[in-house]
């Protein structure tokens, strides 16, 4: 019967502040979700070895927004000590970079000689192409006379062509200038969509979107995150859970004119307002994105 170690303790109550599940943790850790309990009751007897101790208790800090060193400095005692034969043994498992250097090496020198070969052939067929082409390309100077300037005979009879004054006016001079320009036509200019700075307060910040109609949201997903979407009676619009990396979350939230976004991992998730990527306020793991329709008519 083991019970809640002090550092058990510690990040189960991360965990649940952050609405996670152990089935979540497993999603987004990908440990097993017995090593996830045993992690919590403090039973290391069912880990592969002290190794692997360190590092699950690593991963499980920062999935629940935890600074990891901090958290394996403060509660070493509670932690066993990684033994001398599993660093060997992690070692000895790799395979060893001189090995396949030397390998990819033998391979470079079998294959040179055929390299060589090749190389040699394709510059004895582009000598060959070009004597060729420099013996059959050569054409005689057949047409010298063609190139002689054509001599044509003037007519005694005909008459000379009676240069145009600059008095004379043609009808096209006419026409110009009776062609009235035309004005030039402007389009208004649109009222282009703003996002207020945001108005951080705790795990929230706040933004304000006007010049729009519309307020739809989309979140692209980079990793294992949470993400869930409330309206302003906080009434879940999206199947709240996690997401993995890939899925892209969206939700029209113009008719509610508010949309509250919770991100358990904002490192791995960029939001979209009306495919306007939004600059996240405050620079933290895990926050509330609140967003608020202003429509610039109301009040007039």
């Amino acid at each position: 019967m083991f019970f809640l170690t002090e550092l058990g303790a510690r990040l189960k109550e991360a965990r649940l502040a952050r609405g996670y599940s152990l089935d979540d943790l497993q999603n987004i850790t990908k440990i097993q979700k017995r090593y996830l309990i045993g992690i919590e009751e403090g039973n290391y007897t069912i880990m592969p070895g002290s190794f692997y101790v360190r590092a699950f208790i690593k991963q499980y800090a920062e999935a629940v927004g935890l600074d990891a060193d901090e958290v394996l400095t403060e509660y070493r005692k509670d932690i066993p000590e990684m033994q001398k034969e599993e660093v060997a043994q992690s070692f000895t498992q790799s395979p060893s970079r001189r090995n396949m250097k030397a390998t990819s090496s033998n391979k470079m020198m079998e294959a040179m000689p055929k390299l060589i070969v090749a190389l040699f052939a394709i510059v004895i067929i582009i000598v060959i192409t070009t004597l060729y082409i420099q013996k059959t390309g050569s054409v005689p100077d057949v047409a010298e006379e063609d190139n002689k300037p054509i001599e044509y005979e003037q007519n005694p009879n005909s008459t000379p062509t009676k240069p145009v004054e600059d008095n004379e006016e043609t009808p096209e001079d006419d026409t110009e200038e009776n062609v009235e320009p035309e004005e030039p036509v402007t389009d208004e200019p649109e009222v282009a969509q703003t996002i207020s700075e945001g108005v951080v307060q705790g795990e929230d910040s706040t933004f304000e979107v006007s010049g729009t109609d519309s307020l739809k949201i989309r979140v692209e997903v980079a990793g294992d995150t949470w993400v869930g979407i409330r309206n302003e009676q906080q009434q879940e619009q999206v199947n709240a859970t996690v997401y993995n990396a890939g899925d892209i979350v969206e939700n029209d939230s113009t008719a509610n004119g508010y949309a509250r976004i919770r991100l358990g991992n904002s490192k791995v998730a960029k939001v979209y307002v009306n495919d306007v990527e939004l600059t996240y306020a405050q620079d933290r793991m895990t926050q509330n994105i609140i967003l608020k329709l202003v429509n610039e008519g109301q009040g007039e």
